[in-house]
């Protein structure tokens, strides 16, 4: 498998793991402490696994790497909702890392699509991504 810094999936979700980085380390109050730790977690999970996916040897082995991305993105984002309703990250935080959210989650879908042969679940092939 190639260079994963080519992936624009990748290059999104690393984005992604720093810009949210840098609100969870704005969450104070050692109460939070667990709960900022989820947040790194989940977000650093992201393009960690779009890394280890891309050093596999198969497309198969690449796209349950995916898929492990986009458990990780789902439980990120029910994290920064959980922290925008405790109050713990503004709303305006909420709105640009949960824009993030979805564009890596748009990729990560369109980048399964190609490794299936470029079928979604109804057989469509669907227009050339470039991810």
């Amino acid at each position: 498998m190639s260079d994963y810094k080519k992936l624009r999936v990748w290059r999104k979700a690393h984005a992604l793991a720093i810009n949210t980085h840098r609100v969870a380390n704005a969450i104070r109050g050692q109460q939070y402490a667990t709960f900022r730790n989820q947040i790194l977690r989940s977000a650093m999970s992201v393009p960690t696994n779009i890394v280890e996916g891309r050093s596999q040897d198969s497309e198969a082995s690449f796209a349950r790497f995916l898929k492990i991305s986009l458990a990780s993105l789902n439980e990120l984002e029910y994290h920064l909702l959980a922290a925008r309703d405790i109050e713990a990250i503004s709303v305006a935080a909420h709105l640009s890392l949960s824009s993030q959210v979805e564009a890596v989650r748009m990729m990560l879908h369109a980048l399964l699509r190609e490794l299936r042969g470029g079928r979604n679940k109804a057989g469509a092939v669907p227009r050339k991504v470039n991810v």
